[in-house]
C-alpha cells in the first residue's frame, strides 16, 4: 500500500508542478476500483488538458503509466512497475547511462576469468 501511495503522489507531483497547467482542466473520465480484501486495485483518469494516468496492482506490486505534455511541449509517456525489487520506470525522456568503456569491460572479463587465489595468512 505504501508503494501505491508513493506512486499516486509521484503521478500528481510530476504533473502538478508545471507552470503551464490549465488550471481550469476538468476530469473527462475516471475509473476507480478501490482495493478489495485481497489488496487488488485499479484506477485510471483523463483530464481535458491531456493528462492520462492509470495503475493497477496487488500486494505483490503495481504497474501503470502517466502521459502528459511537458512545459516545453514534449509528450511525456512514462510506464512503470513497482515491486519488492523497487521502482522501474520506462520512458524515452529518462536519462540513460553512457556505455561502459571497452577497457573496463576487458578488465571485468579478466577478473572474472582469473579469480583471486586464497591468500595465505602471514605468520606472526
Amino acid at each position: 500500500m505504501k508503494i501505491f501511495i508513493c506512486l499516486v503522489i509521484f503521478a500528481f507531483a510530476s504533473v502538478a508542478h508545471a507552470d503551464n497547467i490549465d488550471k481550469d482542466a476538468e476530469i473527462r473520465s475516471l475509473t476507480n476500483d478501490a482495493a478489495d480484501p485481497e489488496g487488488n486495485f485499479q484506477y485510471a483518469y483523463e483530464t481535458s488538458n491531456g493528462i492520462q494516468v492509470q495503475a493497477l496492482g496487488n500486494p505483490a506490486g503495481v504497474s501503470g503509466s502517466v502521459n502528459y505534455i511537458s512545459p516545453e511541449g514534449e509528450r511525456i509517456a512514462l510506464s512503470y512497475t513497482a515491486d519488492e525489487e523497487g521502482y522501474h520506470p520506462i520512458g524515452e525522456h529518462l536519462p540513460t547511462p553512457p556505455p561502459v568503456p571497452a577497457y573496463i569491460l576487458r578488465a571485468l572479463e579478466y577478473i572474472r576469468s582469473h579469480p583471486p587465489t586464497q591468500i595465505q595468512e602471514q605468520k606472526k
